[in-house]
């Protein structure tokens, strides 16, 4: 049985803008009709003339409401962890001053670490029963479910803001982290979802969707740092910060349920719909086979799973705690807004820009064994920011990068490779396989992607313990 080399052309002419207008005839197609053998399915009957030839993206209206869902399915989580001196002064041993200065406690200094195994456990969860829904339960349903929770958990962390929780902190810790897990194990369903959906369309719908991930970072950030300039104090900005969150998922259900309108859309989803009620005599299968996915797409998801698991074994458990060189100097750069602009902003501004480089060059290609040997250099990442000025310090007391050059050039380092190194194989996951898995297989990349979310996240815990 042939490989995925025969789809490389469809891969390498997804981005070419107007191809569709041009050639009126979608690249999954010309693939297939190149290599009739390719599929691991029964062939099904030719597909409608209808369905052969596809309207345009007017405005790139399509392509900027993914971008959107890209930018809402992990805008909670960036929210959470970007938000570091509100939980600090929530879980400080006096959350009666004014919030000016940083209390130590045995939860606020290990609470990163606690909130990234939070997220990411129950989202492998989620994940798996997002896969076995996805020929049960609608994609409607189970996208618009997802937002409306993650809405109300938030509408929730917002109203906490202003409770009083000096004598329940253990409570409120706890609650944070049950909260944590609700809001990831929804936005997993969310994000597995668009993406499988994304899956039916050309592949720079899915880039679009995976760049508006890293956007969501990006804004997370930048949101944090305004707030901090202008808020009087810890409180105020973080209830203006929690309900910017608010907004912007209350702006994806509302783009969301616009999508279908559109005749681009339209079209794609017709093309799936057809596929699907064709494969067999009995209907859709329930359960998509995995099997076949997995011949396919093993190498490609195994790259997701380490190139996420190696940045979250750093960021942000370690990478916002490298404190500046100058911090005794008392000025508002080393002080208030070194952490939130080295380690979240630098981070999240490289990371959409290696994502972004992807809808321009898509090197190496799929099959290539030069992807997973990029993927494993990453490795060295880890002991590079280890061994930044990182603080507190209780067993590892060697600094070798004290300069606040280090942790910028390494966190861009970190950004970067992770936008482009973990963008390839996601795009590449759906279009080597028969059109018909990839929904299917967008479910299984993100799986991929979680489940090296969640074992880089329980490394980071022993990671921050070591220092």
């Amino acid at each position: 049985m042939e490989d995925s080399e025969p789809v490389q052309p469809s891969l390498n002419s997804s981005y070419i803008p107007g191809a569709l207008g041009h050639q009126q005839l979608s690249e999954d197609e010309e693939s297939e009709e190149q290599n009739p053998s390719a599929s691991l399915l029964p062939k099904q009957s030719s597909v409608p003339l209808a369905v052969r030839y596809s309207p345009e993206d007017s405005y790139f209206l399509v392509y900027i409401i993914f971008f959107l869902m890209g930018i809402g399915s992990l805008l909670p989580w960036n929210f959470f962890i970007t938000a570091k001196h509100y939980w600090l002064y929530k879980l400080s041993n006096d959350t009666h001053h004014s919030g000016s200065e940083e209390q130590r406690s045995d939860l606020s200094d290990y609470f990163e670490s606690y909130l990234a195994i939070a997220s990411t456990v129950p989202s492998v969860l989620s994940l798996i029963l997002n896969y076995v829904l996805v020929n049960r339960v609608s994609s409607n349903v189970r996208i618009l479910s997802s937002l409306f929770v993650i809405l109300l958990v938030f509408v929730v962390t917002t109203v906490m803001v202003k409770v009083d929780v000096s004598d329940c902190r253990t409570e409120f810790f706890i609650g944070t982290l049950v909260s944590v897990a609700v809001v990831s194990a929804a936005s997993n369903v969310f994000s597995g979802s668009m993406f499988g959906i994304s899956g039916h369309f050309p592949m720079r719908i899915s880039q679009a969707l995976i760049s508006g991930q890293a956007m969501g970072g990006t804004l997370s950030a930048l949101a944090s740092i305004v707030d901090l300039s202008v808020a009087k104090d810890v409180m105020d900005s973080a209830l203006a910060y929690f309900l910017t969150a608010d907004v912007f998922i209350l702006l994806c259900i509302i783009t969301y349920l616009l999508l279908p309108k559109f005749a681009y859309t339209r079209h794609y989803m017709m093309a799936a719909t057809h596929l699907g009620s064709g494969g067999t005599s009995e209907g859709a299968v329930s359960v998509p086979p995995l099997r076949p996915i997995l011949r396919k797409t093993w190498v490609l998801g195994l790259s997701v799973f380490y190139v996420f698991c190696v940045s979250i074994m750093v960021f942000p458990a370690v990478s916002s705690g490298i404190q500046s060189a100058n911090k005794d100097s008392g000025s508002p750069w080393t002080t208030t807004y070194f952490v939130p602009i080295t380690s979240f902003l630098l981070y999240n501004i490289s990371d959409f820009c290696g994502r972004q480089c992807t809808a321009w060059l898509q090197v190496p290609g799929p099959t290539s064994r030069v992807l997973p040997a990029l993927v494993l250099c990453r490795s060295v990442m880890v002991p590079l920011l280890m061994f930044c000025n990182y603080q507190p310090r209780d067993h590892l007391n060697t600094v070798l990068f004290g300069h606040d050059v280090f942790p910028v050039v390494f966190n861009c380092l970190l950004g970067l490779t992770n936008g482009y190194l973990g963008t390839l194989p996601m795009i590449y996951g759906p279009k080597v396989v028969p059109r018909e898995l990839a929904e299917a297989t967008g479910v299984v990349m993100s799986f991929f992607l979680t489940l090296g979310l969640a074992v880089g996240s329980a490394f980071s815990v022993l990671i921050v313990h070591c220092i």
